[in-house]
């Protein structure tokens, strides 16, 4: 990205798990795993079992949770306490995340298909939550997760942004093309994994970051006459 362009946004907004944390942190195994204990305590079912209607909401309701509650009747806050209830230290500080989003002289915030409770204590460990205004979640979104574009627009019309003055960071894809198609620009952390390649070579995908401390840098680098400091 040309450095000047960072002027053209009024917002930046980042997805909080395998973005704003590198991806071999892997929280996800572990809230995969309490996914699976709840949905077993919960239905009263197999491991085998829990793991496939797991598997199989994830896929056909964009969260394992939508599904168990347009399903099951499950109790959302419950959930999402009992399945965020991990060890998080194996996120560690990023000192050079923080130096980059100090960077960022305009709005910040996380949108997240997790709770706030999650991202809380993400930010926490990476040392950067002072950096963010706000941290839109699942329960922001009415239990509607990305990439449900009513979700967005929730989350525009909470944050009274224009789209066309934002930019968000994502790791899983798919979820940038609701972005793009209200007129954000977007950015694709590059993941291996399956889902989150998904749909990566469509236009919806504006920039793609490997890392994302390193793009920010790039991006927000002092801009002189005759390029970048």
């Amino acid at each position: 990205m040309d450095p000047l362009v960072r002027d053209q946004f009024d917002a930046w907004i980042f997805d909080l798990d395998n973005t704003l944390y590198p991806a071999r942190c892997d929280l996800f195994a572990q809230i995969d795993a309490r996914m699976r204990a709840f949905i077993v305590a919960a239905l009263d079912v197999d491991d085998v079992r829990a793991r496939s209607l797991q598997k199989d909401y994830f896929h056909s309701h964009g969260t394992t949770l939508r599904g168990l509650m347009d399903h099951h009747g499950i109790d959302p806050e419950t959930f999402t306490d009992f399945v965020h209830d991990i060890d998080h230290s194996v996120v560690p500080p990023d000192p050079g995340l923080d130096a980059a989003l100090a960077r960022i002289e305009c709005r910040k915030i996380v949108f997240t298909n997790g709770s706030v409770a999650h991202a809380e204590r993400v930010l926490q460990r990476l040392g950067v939550s002072h950096r963010f205004e706000a941290i839109f979640d699942i329960k922001a979104a009415a239990y509607v997760p990305k990439p449900s574009i009513a979700s967005y627009r929730t989350f525009v019309r909470q944050f009274d942004l224009d789209p066309r003055r934002a930019i968000m960071f994502d790791d899983a894809a798919r979820n940038l093309e609701p972005a793009a198609a209200l007129g954000m620009t977007t950015v694709w952390i590059e993941t291996d994994s399956v889902y989150g390649r998904a749909g990566s070579d469509g236009d919806h995908v504006h920039h793609v970051a490997t890392d994302l401390v390193a793009w920010l840098d790039k991006a927000l680098r002092p801009w002189r006459r005759g390029g970048p400091a």
